[in-house]
């Protein structure tokens, strides 16, 4: 992806909000990324940039060579389903549905078949540990067997890019190291993986962290390993 010079303003007039200054950035295929900066630096709106969740005011975004900045909804919709897989903090899994349910919500948009969205939906609960808990409901699920349903809902329709806006924000410690270790078995496997994050010890699971103030990015670093 190649954002050009993307500025971020909500509101018009004397009620206008500058938030995002002029963002350059280049992420390539495959990279583990953090992008880090204090409250309101901007970073979860470029996230949502990124994302297709909001729209720049000014600048270019290409996705694969392709003006995604410029993009119709209907577009962006079709382009959120096939190339990118969400994971926040709060989980946002539904109350009603069970953890298989919850995975394959995805696929129903797609157009997918009964059949294979179960198929689909066990296959990645079983892969991110949760086999024996594919048919409780979230209210029955701890904080960390939430986000690995989350985790496997952002799969379940084989994203390239995964955004995770502070995967483990309301997660303790130890369960925090795990979801990490798993987003980071998912680069390895190949995934770009864009993480938001306030926390040194997360960003450093990644290979590359950008530091965003005050609507510009300040810092852009490899991790040392």
């Amino acid at each position: 992806m190649k954002l050009t010079n993307i500025t971020k303003v909500y509101g018009s007039g004397e009620l206008r909000v500058p938030v995002l200054h002029g963002i350059d950035l280049t992420i390539t295929d495959g990279e583990f990324v953090a992008i880090m900066g204090p409250s309101g630096s901007g970073k979860s709106t470029l996230m949502n940039i990124i994302g297709f969740l909001d729209k720049q005011t000014e600048g270019t975004y290409f996705l694969h060579g392709n003006d995604v900045g410029s993009a119709k909804e209907k577009d962006l919709a079709k382009l959120r389903n096939e190339h990118i897989g969400f994971v926040f903090q709060q989980f946002f899994l539904l109350p009603r549905l069970n953890a298989q349910k919850n995975v394959e919500t995805p696929l129903i948009y797609a157009g997918v078949s009964k059949k294979e969205r179960a198929e689909r939906a066990k296959e990645l609960l079983d892969k991110v540990g949760l086999a024996e808990r594919m048919g409780h409901l979230p209210s029955e699920l701890s904080g960390g067997q939430k986000q690995r349903v989350a985790i496997a809902r952002a799969l379940v329709n084989n994203p390239s890019i995964i955004l995770a806006d502070e995967p483990t924000g309301a997660l303790d410690s130890k369960t925090g190291v795990q979801i990490m270790e798993l987003l980071t078995a998912l680069n390895q496997e190949g995934k770009t993986v864009i993480i938001v994050t306030h926390e040194e010890e997360i960003a450093a699971y990644t290979d590359r962290i950008i530091v965003l103030r005050d609507g510009l990015i300040v810092e852009d670093k490899k991790v040392m390993k």
